[in-house]
């Protein structure tokens, strides 16, 4: 069953590398509209260089003004690939991107901060089992299951 997920747990990691890097995204866009730009001027053998690249960012904004349209069969299996692939992947990866730079947190503590409370409350809590100890009072384990009611 493992062997079975290994695919998609590798699409899966390498979505997550895209999405955490802003300059991969943009890149892979590029990328994407020049393969399909590249590979649109050899299925359909009368368009220009020009052509063939505004047709890839038409088609990969999902515009489609009409004005350049595939003909063959090959042509149209890579616009809907292309199409698809914006759509379903790489449009949401920049949304999400750009979403959770939106949404930050300003409240929450930096790492360097989150150390120092940690260092605080250590030193607390050991003034605290010293006071316990010179007043002869015992402290429960806080760590321990809570005592059970006393009122019976």
């Amino acid at each position: 069953m493992r062997l079975l997920l290994l695919p998609f747990r590798q699409i899966y990691r390498g979505m997550v590398w895209l999405a955490n890097s802003p300059r991969t995204l943009i890149l892979s866009y590029l990328l994407l509209i020049l393969v399909c730009a590249g590979l649109y001027r050899v299925f359909e053998h009368d368009v220009s260089i020009g052509d063939a690249l505004w047709w890839g960012v038409v088609t990969a904004s999902t515009v489609g003004y009409g004005d350049i349209s595939p003909h063959t069969w090959q042509a149209r299996l890579m616009a809907a690939l292309l199409i698809s692939i914006m759509v379903l992947i790489v449009v949401p990866l920049i949304t999400a991107h750009f979403a959770s730079k939106l949404i930050v947190d300003t409240d929450a503590f930096r790492h360097e901060e989150q150390e120092e409370l940690k260092n605080n409350l250590r030193v607390v809590r050991r003034l605290l089992e010293e006071l316990a100890e010179r007043e002869g009072i015992s402290a429960p384990d806080s760590a321990g299951p809570p005592a059970a009611p006393s009122d019976r």
